[in-house]
């Protein structure tokens, strides 16, 4: 099988159950933004040694699956069909966010991207994890979207931030404190 169809040649892809729509369809959009998170996470998981880090970063990449499915499909008979998220998605985050910030100094200020560049690539991915939040929270203006996905995706974007803060615990890195000049 050849991998191109040359079915989107002239700037239209199908969804999930056949519909045609253009690519910069709000749904292609924001499911293409999804699949830039997936490759950051993954590129994230490549940089670290610590095999509950990548186990954990993985499963996040197979939710981010599931929600590129279910935004990818408009077919109310399609979607019945896929895989979902759940509340306990949502709550195990939640429990890796609270067990990360239990060791964290509470902050002060702002602060500032860097130090490591591990620490940096997890910023990265929390603000492309921002960016789909936004997208879907515009594709839900028009479409409904189950909003345990939005929630998810806050929770993620939490998740990321908590992460670079404990790396740099981890990494013996000092935070980068921002100081209005």
């Amino acid at each position: 099988m050849k991998i191109y169809t040359k079915t989107g040649d002239k700037g239209s892809t199908s969804l999930v159950g056949g519909q045609r729509v253009k690519k910069s369809h709000k749904r292609i959009e924001a499911y293409g933004s999804v699949d830039e998170l997936i490759a950051f996470i993954a590129y994230l998981r490549d940089t670290l040694e610590n095999s509950h880090y990548k186990a954990l970063l993985l499963g996040m990449e197979d939710r981010l699956m599931v929600i590129s499915s279910i935004l990818a499909c408009e077919d109310e008979s399609f979607l019945k069909q896929l895989p979902h998220i759940h509340e306990e998605d949502i709550v195990s985050l939640e429990k890796e966010i609270d067990q990360m910030d239990a060791d964290l100094i509470p902050l002060r200020s702002f602060v500032l991207p860097g130090g490591h560049p591990t620490i940096s690539l997890t910023h990265v991915v929390r603000t492309v994890c921002r960016r789909v939040e936004r997208e879907l929270i515009r594709l839900m203006d028009e479409v409904p979207i189950n909003d345990l996905v939005l929630k998810y995706l806050n929770r993620l974007s939490d998740f990321f931030f908590v992460f670079s803060r404990h790396l740099h615990r981890e990494l013996d890195v000092p935070e980068l404190p921002w100081k209005s000049s």
